[in-house]
Protein backbone atom coordinates (compact mmCIF):
# COMPACT_ATOMS: atom_id res chain seq x y z
CA UNK A 1 0.00 0.00 0.00
CA UNK A 2 0.99 3.43 -0.99
CA UNK A 3 2.25 5.70 1.65
CA UNK A 4 0.70 8.80 2.80
CA UNK A 5 2.51 11.84 2.06
CA UNK A 6 1.66 15.95 3.29
CA UNK A 7 -1.34 17.28 1.37
CA UNK A 8 -3.21 13.84 1.11
CA UNK A 9 -0.15 12.42 -1.81
CA UNK A 10 0.66 8.91 -1.89
CA UNK A 11 3.83 7.94 -3.50
CA UNK A 12 2.94 7.23 -6.58
CA UNK A 13 1.70 11.50 -7.19
CA UNK A 14 4.62 12.15 -5.76
CA UNK A 15 7.01 10.79 -8.42
CA UNK A 16 4.32 11.23 -11.30
CA UNK A 17 4.95 15.24 -10.11
CA UNK A 18 8.61 14.77 -9.94
CA UNK A 19 8.64 13.27 -13.32
CA UNK A 20 6.74 16.29 -14.97
CA UNK A 21 8.84 18.96 -13.59
CA UNK A 22 11.96 17.19 -14.58
CA UNK A 23 10.49 16.79 -18.25
CA UNK A 24 9.40 21.06 -18.13
CA UNK A 25 12.95 22.17 -16.83
CA UNK A 26 14.39 19.44 -19.30
CA UNK A 27 12.48 20.80 -22.10
CA UNK A 28 12.91 24.56 -20.72
CA UNK A 29 17.07 23.99 -20.79
CA UNK A 30 16.89 22.24 -24.37
CA UNK A 31 15.10 25.23 -25.57
CA UNK A 32 17.57 27.77 -24.30
CA UNK A 33 20.41 26.00 -25.94
CA UNK A 34 18.79 25.73 -29.26
CA UNK A 35 16.99 28.93 -28.83
CA UNK A 36 19.77 32.12 -30.58
CA UNK A 37 19.36 35.15 -28.75
CA UNK A 38 21.12 38.56 -29.18
CA UNK A 39 22.27 40.00 -26.18
CA UNK A 40 22.35 43.29 -27.48
CA UNK A 41 18.81 43.83 -28.44
CA UNK A 42 17.26 44.79 -25.79
CA UNK A 43 20.08 47.05 -24.57
CA UNK A 44 19.81 49.13 -27.61
CA UNK A 45 16.88 50.51 -26.66
CA UNK A 46 18.12 51.63 -23.28
CA UNK A 47 20.92 53.35 -24.61
CA UNK A 48 19.19 55.65 -26.48
CA UNK A 49 17.15 56.68 -23.77
CA UNK A 50 20.67 57.36 -22.04
CA UNK A 51 21.18 59.63 -25.50
CA UNK A 52 18.00 61.73 -25.18
CA UNK A 53 18.45 62.11 -21.45
CA UNK A 54 21.91 63.42 -21.98
CA UNK A 55 20.82 65.81 -24.62
CA UNK A 56 17.96 67.00 -22.55
CA UNK A 57 20.83 67.72 -19.97
CA UNK A 58 19.47 64.76 -17.37
CA UNK A 59 22.81 63.59 -16.43
CA UNK A 60 22.15 61.20 -13.30
CA UNK A 61 22.39 57.11 -14.16
CA UNK A 62 18.52 57.20 -14.46
CA UNK A 63 15.97 56.99 -17.35
CA UNK A 64 12.58 57.62 -17.74
CA UNK A 65 9.63 55.20 -16.87
CA UNK A 66 7.59 53.79 -20.32
CA UNK A 67 4.62 54.18 -18.23
CA UNK A 68 3.00 57.41 -16.62
CA UNK A 69 0.99 55.32 -14.30
CA UNK A 70 3.89 53.23 -13.39
CA UNK A 71 5.83 56.20 -12.48
CA UNK A 72 3.05 57.67 -10.29
CA UNK A 73 2.59 54.54 -8.19
CA UNK A 74 6.67 54.45 -7.46
CA UNK A 75 6.34 58.14 -6.37
CA UNK A 76 3.81 57.38 -4.15
CA UNK A 77 6.23 54.58 -2.97
CA UNK A 78 9.35 56.93 -3.32
CA UNK A 79 7.05 59.12 -0.89
CA UNK A 80 6.70 56.52 1.77
CA UNK A 81 10.05 55.10 2.05
CA UNK A 82 11.12 58.79 2.66
CA UNK A 83 8.62 59.65 5.19
CA UNK A 84 9.67 56.24 7.40
CA UNK A 85 13.29 57.85 6.15
CA UNK A 86 14.87 54.89 4.53
CA UNK A 87 16.03 56.70 1.57
CA UNK A 88 18.80 58.88 3.22
CA UNK A 89 21.58 60.69 0.68
CA UNK A 90 24.42 58.31 2.03
CA UNK A 91 22.26 55.15 2.02
CA UNK A 92 20.57 56.44 -1.03
CA UNK A 93 23.69 56.96 -2.97
CA UNK A 94 25.31 53.79 -1.68
CA UNK A 95 22.61 51.49 -2.73
CA UNK A 96 22.35 53.62 -6.31
CA UNK A 97 26.15 52.79 -6.91
CA UNK A 98 25.72 49.01 -6.43
CA UNK A 99 22.58 48.85 -8.25
CA UNK A 100 24.63 50.39 -11.20
CA UNK A 101 27.05 48.08 -10.48
CA UNK A 102 24.82 45.43 -10.84
CA UNK A 103 23.63 46.61 -14.21
CA UNK A 104 20.31 47.67 -13.13
CA UNK A 105 20.00 51.67 -14.07
CA UNK A 106 15.98 51.98 -13.60
CA UNK A 107 14.93 54.89 -11.60
CA UNK A 108 12.63 52.92 -9.95
CA UNK A 109 15.38 50.06 -9.22
CA UNK A 110 16.35 51.62 -5.57
CA UNK A 111 12.20 51.40 -5.51
CA UNK A 112 12.00 47.60 -5.89
CA UNK A 113 15.27 47.31 -3.95
CA UNK A 114 13.78 48.56 -1.28
CA UNK A 115 10.35 47.00 -1.61
CA UNK A 116 12.30 43.78 -1.58
CA UNK A 117 14.06 44.66 1.42
CA UNK A 118 11.21 45.19 3.66
CA UNK A 119 9.30 42.69 1.90
CA UNK A 120 11.05 39.36 1.32
CA UNK A 121 11.41 39.04 5.28
CA UNK A 122 7.62 39.00 5.83
CA UNK A 123 7.19 36.93 2.76
CA UNK A 124 9.54 34.15 3.30
CA UNK A 125 8.74 34.51 7.04
CA UNK A 126 4.87 33.83 6.85
CA UNK A 127 5.70 31.10 4.60
CA UNK A 128 7.98 29.10 6.60
CA UNK A 129 5.33 29.56 9.79
CA UNK A 130 2.74 28.34 7.13
CA UNK A 131 4.85 25.40 6.47
CA UNK A 132 6.34 24.63 9.95
CA UNK A 133 3.61 25.32 12.40
CA UNK A 134 0.15 25.37 10.80
CA UNK A 135 0.63 22.78 7.86
CA UNK A 136 3.10 20.66 9.95
CA UNK A 137 4.84 19.46 6.87
CA UNK A 138 8.22 19.04 8.85
CA UNK A 139 8.04 16.79 12.44
CA UNK A 140 9.99 19.48 14.42
CA UNK A 141 9.86 20.40 17.96
CA UNK A 142 9.02 23.76 19.11
CA UNK A 143 12.72 24.90 19.90
CA UNK A 144 13.44 23.89 16.12
CA UNK A 145 10.37 25.73 14.87
CA UNK A 146 11.07 28.89 16.23
CA UNK A 147 15.12 29.29 15.41
CA UNK A 148 14.00 27.87 11.94
CA UNK A 149 10.98 30.46 11.48
CA UNK A 150 13.90 33.12 12.61
CA UNK A 151 16.54 32.08 10.62
CA UNK A 152 13.76 32.31 7.43
CA UNK A 153 13.34 35.88 8.30
CA UNK A 154 16.90 36.61 8.31
CA UNK A 155 17.01 34.59 5.15
CA UNK A 156 14.49 36.95 3.50
CA UNK A 157 15.90 39.76 4.89
CA UNK A 158 19.76 38.89 3.57
CA UNK A 159 18.28 37.66 0.17
CA UNK A 160 18.35 41.17 -1.78
CA UNK A 161 21.58 42.04 -0.53
CA UNK A 162 22.88 38.24 -2.01
CA UNK A 163 21.13 38.76 -5.16
CA UNK A 164 22.70 41.86 -5.99
CA UNK A 165 26.32 40.95 -5.05
CA UNK A 166 25.80 37.85 -6.91
CA UNK A 167 25.26 40.05 -10.25
CA UNK A 168 27.85 41.98 -9.49
CA UNK A 169 30.47 39.48 -9.51
CA UNK A 170 28.91 37.58 -12.81
CA UNK A 171 28.86 41.10 -14.37
CA UNK A 172 32.81 41.98 -13.25
CA UNK A 173 33.53 38.20 -14.71
CA UNK A 174 32.15 38.48 -17.54
CA UNK A 175 33.74 42.20 -18.17
CA UNK A 176 37.35 41.16 -17.28
CA UNK A 177 36.92 38.38 -19.67
CA UNK A 178 36.32 40.59 -22.68
CA UNK A 179 38.20 43.16 -21.51
CA UNK A 180 41.82 41.87 -23.70
CA UNK A 181 39.87 41.53 -26.76
CA UNK A 182 38.51 44.82 -26.39
CA UNK A 183 41.59 46.52 -25.66
CA UNK A 184 42.89 44.40 -29.05
CA UNK A 185 40.31 46.31 -31.24
CA UNK A 186 40.79 49.89 -29.19
CA UNK A 187 44.38 49.69 -30.47
CA UNK A 188 43.09 48.70 -34.07
CA UNK A 189 40.72 51.40 -34.14
CA UNK A 190 43.36 53.83 -32.96
CA UNK A 191 45.83 52.95 -35.34
CA UNK A 192 43.39 53.51 -37.95
CA UNK A 193 42.66 56.93 -36.76
CA UNK A 194 38.99 56.84 -35.25
CA UNK A 195 38.36 59.02 -32.13
CA UNK A 196 37.70 57.73 -28.25
CA UNK A 197 34.50 58.34 -28.48
CA UNK A 198 34.36 56.60 -32.02
CA UNK A 199 36.50 53.63 -30.85
CA UNK A 200 34.36 52.67 -28.02
CA UNK A 201 31.18 52.58 -29.94
CA UNK A 202 32.97 50.55 -32.74
CA UNK A 203 34.20 48.17 -30.04
CA UNK A 204 31.00 47.81 -28.64
CA UNK A 205 29.64 47.01 -31.62
CA UNK A 206 31.72 44.39 -32.22
CA UNK A 207 32.06 42.79 -29.06
CA UNK A 208 28.46 43.15 -28.25
CA UNK A 209 27.13 39.95 -29.04
CA UNK A 210 29.87 37.98 -27.47
CA UNK A 211 30.12 40.10 -24.18
CA UNK A 212 27.14 41.91 -24.04
CA UNK A 213 28.05 43.81 -20.31
CA UNK A 214 31.44 45.05 -21.67
CA UNK A 215 29.36 46.17 -24.88
CA UNK A 216 27.26 47.99 -22.96
CA UNK A 217 29.80 49.97 -20.91
CA UNK A 218 31.20 50.90 -23.68
CA UNK A 219 28.40 51.98 -25.52
CA UNK A 220 27.44 54.04 -22.68
CA UNK A 221 30.82 56.02 -21.88
CA UNK A 222 30.55 56.55 -26.00
CA UNK A 223 27.49 58.40 -25.53
CA UNK A 224 28.88 60.35 -21.94
CA UNK A 225 32.00 61.09 -24.25
CA UNK A 226 29.85 62.84 -27.07
CA UNK A 227 27.58 64.80 -24.66
CA UNK A 228 29.12 65.42 -21.28
CA UNK A 229 30.70 68.58 -20.94
CA UNK A 230 33.97 67.07 -19.30
CA UNK A 231 35.71 63.77 -20.98
CA UNK A 232 37.16 62.83 -17.63
CA UNK A 233 33.83 62.73 -16.22
CA UNK A 234 32.60 60.31 -18.80
CA UNK A 235 35.38 57.62 -18.13
CA UNK A 236 35.52 58.25 -14.25
CA UNK A 237 31.95 57.29 -14.35
CA UNK A 238 33.08 54.20 -15.65
CA UNK A 239 35.07 53.35 -13.25
CA UNK A 240 31.98 54.22 -10.94
CA UNK A 241 29.70 51.91 -13.11
CA UNK A 242 32.37 48.82 -13.28
CA UNK A 243 34.86 48.09 -10.03
CA UNK A 244 37.51 46.48 -11.85
CA UNK A 245 41.58 47.24 -11.45
CA UNK A 246 41.70 46.52 -15.27
CA UNK A 247 38.86 49.33 -15.83
CA UNK A 248 40.61 51.43 -13.37
CA UNK A 249 43.86 51.07 -15.31
CA UNK A 250 42.45 51.58 -18.79
CA UNK A 251 40.90 55.00 -17.30
CA UNK A 252 43.80 56.20 -15.56
CA UNK A 253 45.89 55.87 -19.44
CA UNK A 254 43.15 57.03 -21.42
CA UNK A 255 43.14 59.84 -19.46
CA UNK A 256 47.02 60.55 -19.46
CA UNK A 257 47.03 59.85 -22.57
CA UNK A 258 44.77 63.11 -23.30
CA UNK A 259 46.58 64.75 -20.56
CA UNK A 260 50.00 64.27 -21.93
CA UNK A 261 49.55 64.03 -25.38
CA UNK A 262 51.32 60.14 -24.92
CA UNK A 263 50.49 57.27 -28.11
CA UNK A 264 46.80 55.57 -26.87
CA UNK A 265 47.66 52.72 -29.30
CA UNK A 266 51.11 51.71 -27.04
CA UNK A 267 49.43 52.17 -23.97
CA UNK A 268 46.54 50.24 -24.76
CA UNK A 269 48.67 47.54 -26.49
CA UNK A 270 50.65 47.08 -23.21
CA UNK A 271 47.50 46.83 -20.67
CA UNK A 272 46.33 43.92 -23.36
CA UNK A 273 49.15 42.41 -23.35
CA UNK A 274 49.51 42.23 -19.32
CA UNK A 275 45.43 41.67 -18.85
CA UNK A 276 46.37 38.19 -21.83
CA UNK A 277 49.43 37.48 -19.13
CA UNK A 278 47.06 37.44 -15.85
CA UNK A 279 44.23 35.42 -17.49
CA UNK A 280 46.34 33.44 -18.80
CA UNK A 281 48.16 32.93 -15.32
CA UNK A 282 44.91 32.65 -13.55
CA UNK A 283 43.79 29.86 -16.11
CA UNK A 284 47.04 27.92 -15.05
CA UNK A 285 46.47 28.54 -11.60
CA UNK A 286 42.90 26.59 -11.54
CA UNK A 287 44.73 23.82 -13.80
CA UNK A 288 47.00 23.74 -10.57
CA UNK A 289 44.32 23.17 -8.30
CA UNK A 290 42.29 20.97 -10.12
CA UNK A 291 44.27 17.87 -8.54
CA UNK A 292 44.05 18.36 -5.36
CA UNK A 293 40.42 19.22 -6.06
CA UNK A 294 40.12 15.95 -7.98
CA UNK A 295 41.41 14.17 -4.67
CA UNK A 296 38.12 13.68 -3.12
CA UNK A 297 35.98 12.54 -5.80
CA UNK A 298 38.10 10.02 -6.88
CA UNK A 299 38.73 8.83 -3.59
CA UNK A 300 34.78 8.57 -2.94
CA UNK A 301 33.63 7.60 -6.28
CA UNK A 302 35.77 6.72 -8.96
CA UNK A 303 38.28 3.63 -6.96
CA UNK A 304 35.21 1.98 -5.34
CA UNK A 305 33.96 1.42 -8.91
CA UNK A 306 37.52 0.79 -10.00
CA UNK A 307 38.32 -1.95 -7.59
CA UNK A 308 34.56 -3.39 -7.86
CA UNK A 309 35.24 -4.00 -11.82
CA UNK A 310 38.85 -5.21 -11.34
CA UNK A 311 38.45 -7.59 -8.13
CA UNK A 312 34.74 -8.48 -8.56
CA UNK A 313 35.30 -11.15 -10.71
CA UNK A 314 38.10 -12.68 -9.00
CA UNK A 315 36.03 -12.30 -5.64
CA UNK A 316 33.21 -14.06 -7.28
CA UNK A 317 35.48 -16.95 -8.22
CA UNK A 318 36.77 -17.42 -5.37
CA UNK A 319 33.66 -17.45 -3.82
CA UNK A 320 32.22 -19.93 -6.43
CA UNK A 321 34.98 -21.99 -5.11
CA UNK A 322 34.26 -22.04 -1.56
CA UNK A 323 30.81 -22.91 -2.29
CA UNK A 324 31.61 -26.22 -4.82
CA UNK A 325 34.08 -26.91 -2.53
CA UNK A 326 31.50 -26.70 0.34
CA UNK A 327 29.06 -28.69 -1.39
CA UNK A 328 31.08 -31.55 -2.81
CA UNK A 329 32.26 -31.99 1.42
Amino acid sequence: MDAVLPFGLTTVDAVTIFSAVAALMLFVAMWNVMTVRDPMRGRVKNLQARREELRSGFIAPQRRSSSIRRRGQTDEVRKVFEKLKLMRKEQSEKIQKQLVRAGWRSRDAEIVYLSAKMGSPVVIGFAAIGLIMMMNIFDLSAPMRFFTTTGAIILGFMLPDILVKNAITKRVDAIRKGLPDALDLMVICSEAGLTLDSSFQRVAKELGSAYPELGDEFSLTSIELGFLQERRQALENLIERVDLPGIKSVVTTLIQTEKYGTPLATSLRVLSAEFRNERMMKAEEKAARLPAIMTVPLILFILPCLFIVLMGPAACKISDEFLSRNTGA
